[in-house]
């Protein structure tokens, strides 16, 4: 399984390194694209208003570095979340086949939204993969109940202690023969 994830890595990340570093270095194009999307979440978030050239960049920047962190293995999950949540808005505003009348083009543009599904179930299975180790959470929900098993049966410090003494108490008196 680790030879799988090694090649499956790169695969997934290689069209957000290069998608994001092309849009870092134009954003013109992806920003007329994403206007739609950019007036509703400012709408939403008046922080993020502004130039949606610069939040274009922006996501762009942060999917070339999340996309090269995924690609070296360098915090897998945390990458392949942070690729997902950018996926998200970005395939909404890129590939809105709902708002087309032409066929062909509403064709083109549905193919190319459901290849963003299927990359964002990928992103999904890698941001859950714990390289068949068990998670935190699962570790921190289980941790009483893997104790040992000799833990669950050993006696208080003070009955072993105890008897401890009353053997040695035992073995003086027999020994001097006083009772």
């Amino acid at each position: 399984m680790a030879v799988l994830r090694k090649l499956t890595r790169p695969l997934l990340a290689a069209p957000f390194v290069t998608g994001g570093l092309h849009t870092l270095r134009r954003p013109e194009r992806a920003a007329e694209s994403a206007q739609p999307v950019f007036r509703a979440v400012s709408k939403r978030f008046p922080a993020l208003g502004g130039d949606p050239r610069q939040l274009v960049r922006v996501t762009g920047a942060v999917q070339a570095a999340a996309g090269l962190m995924l690609a070296t293995g360098r915090a897998p999950r945390l990458a392949a979340l942070t690729l997902a949540t950018t996926l998200v808005p970005t395939s909404l505003a890129a590939h809105a086949f709902w708002t087309v009348e032409d066929p062909q083009e509403r064709a083109r543009l549905r193919a190319r939204f459901l290849t963003d599904l299927s990359v964002l179930g990928g992103l999904l299975i890698a941001a859950a993969d714990t390289h068949g180790k068990p998670s935190l959470a699962y570790r921190s929900r289980h941790v009483l109940d893997h104790r040992h098993p000799v833990d669950a049966v050993r006696r208080p410090v003070e009955a072993v202690t105890a008897g401890t003494v009353n053997r040695a108490k035992a073995i003086t008196t027999s020994l001097t023969g006083s009772h």
